[in-house]
């Protein structure tokens, strides 16, 4: 007995240790609970704030006085708090439309186009008195799900029947929809009051009505619904289960029946409608008219969204919110410290790259080990 245990230790003591490696092993994850799963992004999420206060305080704007300004700009008043909501709700529902089509693994780079179109379609049924009053808000929506859905549907074409990068077209389309949104402003649907380019001003009956506090109306809540409608969609019904299935094995998808084009389209378009229902909601809820600049930005701001949130409707109500305080932070920096804009810009782009780089530690385990 005791020959046999000096026999086990020698093979111990003469078995290679593991040695460490500089460059890991990757290894898949079978299975990621959610306590790492929030603890991952919420590292994710602290590093790129550490990383952005560092490049703001290089560019001259001192912690504590970002601290200041952060506070003073979103929470030191109703009139702050009640910006940065105004400023949410298009934000809510530019994040679900992008959202919606990623969930589809669709990447819709064509959000501004299809918010043109969406804006275009509810303002010719404002121009040209489309419909009876009591309807004409609701014309307004569908005529903008419309518009956003017709933009989309080349794309959408092209990628299912001609294998053609979405990316692509959908990116094209957006300058394809900014000259007709500039041929109209600049042509025929100028405001004939002070010539400008921007359309007439819209009707009470064809604007989303106040909310009775601050400068807020019916956008807030409306972004809110539609969140929760599609949160009930994506996560309580069949077909919120069915994309799940597309989303993570499109071939398994088919073979065990799932109908992957015709799902695969709806999700797109509904997309595409609800990008359409971004620029009804500016138009008709902040603006109260169609401009030509109303869409810059939610492009990237849609993307960022949809990627702090995880692609859920819960998630994109939170994001949008934290992207609010960060618009009306960066527009605060850019007056009263001179910040350039692409500076701002820049720490947006911080937050997306950190976000997308922690999916990496919840897909792989990082082995530092090895047998010499």
């Amino acid at each position: 007995m005791a020959t046999t245990e000096n026999l086990s230790l020698r093979e111990r003591a003469t078995k290679p240790r593991p040695a460490f490696r500089l460059v890991p092993l990757l290894e898949p994850r079978q299975k990621v609970g959610e306590t790492r799963r929030i603890a991952v992004y919420a590292a994710s999420l602290g590093l790129a704030a550490l990383l952005s206060v560092l490049l703001l305080a290089v560019s001259g704007v001192p912690p504590s006085d970002l601290g200041t300004e952060i506070a003073a700009t979103a929470f030191s008043s109703p009139r702050a708090l009640g910006s940065v909501l105004a400023q949410m709700a298009p934000l809510v529902v530019a994040g679900l439309a992008t959202a919606i089509a990623f969930r589809a693994n669709f990447w819709n780079i064509g959000l501004e186009g299809q918010m043109i179109l969406g804006a275009i379609c509810a303002t010719a049924i404002a121009i040209f008195d489309i419909g009876p009053e009591a309807l004409r808000l609701p014309l307004m929506m569908l005529a903008a799900c419309a518009g956003g859905m017709g933009w989309i549907a080349g794309p959408a074409y092209l990628r299912q029947k001609l294998g053609v990068s979405e990316v692509i077209t959908t990116l094209l389309l957006n300058y394809v929809a900014f000259n007709l949104l500039l041929h109209l402003l600049y042509g025929g649907w100028k405001d004939p009051v002070s010539s400008f380019p921007h359309s007439e001003q819209y009707e009470a009956v064809e604007r989303l009505p106040q909310l009775g506090w601050q400068t807020l109306t019916w956008a807030l809540p409306f972004a809110g619904i539609l969140a929760a409608a599609l949160w009930w969609i994506l996560s309580a019904s069949r077909l919120g289960y069915l994309l799940d299935l597309l989303s993570a094995n499109r071939d398994m998808a088919r073979a065990v029946g799932v109908p992957v084009a015709g799902l695969s389209l709806a999700a797109i378009l509904a997309s595409g409608a609800v990008a359409g229902l971004t620029g009804f909601v500016i138009s008709a809820g902040i603006e109260g008219r169609m401009t030509q600049d109303f869409h810059v930005g939610y492009l990237f701001n849609g993307v960022l969204i949809a990627f702090l949130g995880r692609n859920h409707p819960l998630g994109v109500v939170i994001a949008a919110f934290f992207m609010a305080v960060l618009v009306q932070v960066g527009q605060s920096l850019q007056v009263f410290f001179g910040t350039p804009f692409s500076l701002v810009r820049l720490t947006q782009a911080i937050f997306i790259i950190c976000v997308a780089g922690s999916e990496f530690f919840l897909t792989y385990r990082m082995n530092f080990r090895s047998a010499s």
